[in-house]
């Protein structure tokens, strides 16, 4: 067991510091703290899942789609969709059936009771938007993507393909 004496604060500290540099520990961080913030907002909307606020929000706002296109919207795995849906469907929030023209394609659809859910956590999900706003401008916010655009582009790298540059020097 370690002796308590041999803890030493000032390396610790040290530590901290560097990691609060390193982009990847704090990307899982923001994103967690991202998801518990969304779910308690969505506590005061009427008690929805994320993933059932951004299908319904999605249905709600282009119409009826396929579980390909909501993955695509939400930058979502497409079976994470197909694990949510069937709750969804059991809740009455959604409907959906095979594309007639592609058999291999499932469209959905909110319903009435979906509308409804929807209109209850969207003015308290348009408030945490205008929250951020009140944090970050309208520019800032556009910078703040473009960044992430091209770290996701650097993450989405092969590592190969990283390793292969450095091994390459």
């Amino acid at each position: 067991m370690t002796d308590p004496e041999n803890i030493d604060p000032a390396r610790i500290r040290e530590r901290r510091a560097q990691e609060e540099l390193n982009i990847f520990s704090r990307l899982p961080a923001v994103y967690a703290a991202s998801r518990v913030q969304g779910q308690r907002f969505l506590q005061f909307g009427g008690g929805l899942s994320i993933v059932e606020w951004r299908t319904l929000w999605d249905l709600c706002d282009a119409g009826p789609m396929t579980i390909r296109d909501l993955a695509a919207i939400q930058q979502s795995d497409h079976s994470l969709l197909s694990r949510a849906l069937p709750e969804m469907h059991r809740k009455g929030y959604v409907t959906s059936h095979r594309d007639d023209r592609d058999k291999r394609q499932t469209i959905v659809e909110v319903t009435a009771k979906g509308r409804a859910a929807y209109e209850v956590a969207a003015p308290v999900m348009a408030r945490r938007r205008a929250a951020l706003r009140e944090v970050l401008t309208e520019d800032e916010i556009r910078q703040f993507l473009a960044l992430l655009d091209r770290v996701e582009a650097f993450l989405r790298t092969p590592a190969d393909d990283l390793l292969d540059m450095e091994m390459a020097k």
